[in-house]
């Protein structure tokens, strides 16, 4: 297991470098000036001049590469042109709201789609596992935009339980900082949980058919104990697959219910740093969804090798 742990380090290690050197080249190597697009075009030469400097766009690319990575390492991520706040301040406070938003949306798909996929599988050809891949069909098909102003009108212009929109901070309290999520998170995890109800499905549709599933029937056990004990364990790959790719979109994905709902999350930071031209926070940014997604991606090849010990050996 060690020895798998390394070789994936290795790989994690140069996905890393290279994400880093493609992030850098597109916004700071190819044709544009970043300083002029921050100033505008009618910009005077002097402060475009003084913006080189304070973005350090007077130094050759390489060494401002250079450099960029030791601010990564060390997590000097350089100050905002627009809020004046080290950048590393800024997506602390935000990544506070994003990533309990991603978590929380993740587990409600989970708990939505996997007990779905199972039950359709189980059922296959039956009333339940159509009515599975309704609902499936139906959670793909809703924006999850004009789901979360569904259940606004709902929850909380019709019935009152739920804030409207707003993030009052953790320092308000778990329960009220949840109540604010809650909408958020629910309108998230619906596609994500139609897509795991059907990868589940699927996962398990083809693992029913599979000798050691006949053979655990034929051994006399209940066909409860051989759904969860042989045939969801070993279908649990794909799942886990879609699960990585899933939590890195909620993660860098999550602009437009950010929006929608008013939160001070990841996602409206970039969007605002885009609208602004504040391209230190927006290569930061950038970097920042990428190395999330490669280390999750990381993750989810070492769970590989937990659920199927074979995989340590390929």
């Amino acid at each position: 297991m060690i020895g798998y742990i390394l070789r994936r380090l290795v790989v994690l290690a140069l996905t890393l470098m290279a994400a880093a050197l493609v992030i850098f080249l597109v916004l700071e190597v190819l044709p544009g000036d970043p300083a002029a697009v921050t100033l505008g075009l009618n910009a005077s030469p002097e402060a475009l001049a003084a913006l080189h400097a304070e973005l350090g766009l007077d130094k050759p690319a390489p060494l401002r590469f250079l450099l960029w990575l030791g601010g990564l390492a060390s997590g000097d991520l350089g100050l905002s042109y627009t809020y004046r706040v080290p950048v590393a301040q800024l997506i602390m406070e935000r990544m506070a709201v994003t990533l309990p938003l991603a978590v929380l949306a993740i587990a409600l798909a989970v708990l939505i789609g996997m007990p779905l996929g199972v039950l359709a599988a189980s059922r296959h050809g039956r009333l339940a596992d159509a009515g599975v891949m309704a609902f499936a069909q139906a959670g793909l098909a809703i924006p999850n935009f004009w789901f979360g102003l569904l259940l606004v009108l709902v929850f909380a212009v019709g019935l009152g339980w739920l804030p409207a929109g707003g993030f009052p901070g953790w320092q308000a309290g778990l329960a009220t900082a949840l109540k604010s999520l809650a909408m958020p998170a629910l309108a998230l995890a619906l596609p994500q949980a139609a897509i795991i109800a059907r990868v589940t499905r699927s996962a398990m549709l083809d693992t029913l058919q599979e000798d050691f599933v006949r053979t655990a029937r034929a051994k006399g056990l209940s066909e409860g104990t051989t759904m969860r004990r042989h045939a969801l364990r070993n279908a649990l790959i794909p799942v886990v697959t879609i699960l990585g790719l899933q939590f890195s979109v909620l993660i860098a994905g999550a602009i437009i219910i950010e929006n929608v709902f008013a939160l001070p999350g990841l996602g409206r930071l970039v969007f605002q740093a885009i609208a602004q031209h504040d391209l230190i926070v927006v290569k930061d940014l950038v970097m920042l969804f990428a190395g999330l997604a490669i280390i999750i991606n990381f993750a989810v090849e070492l769970l590989y090798g937990l659920i199927d010990p074979r995989l340590r050996q390929a």
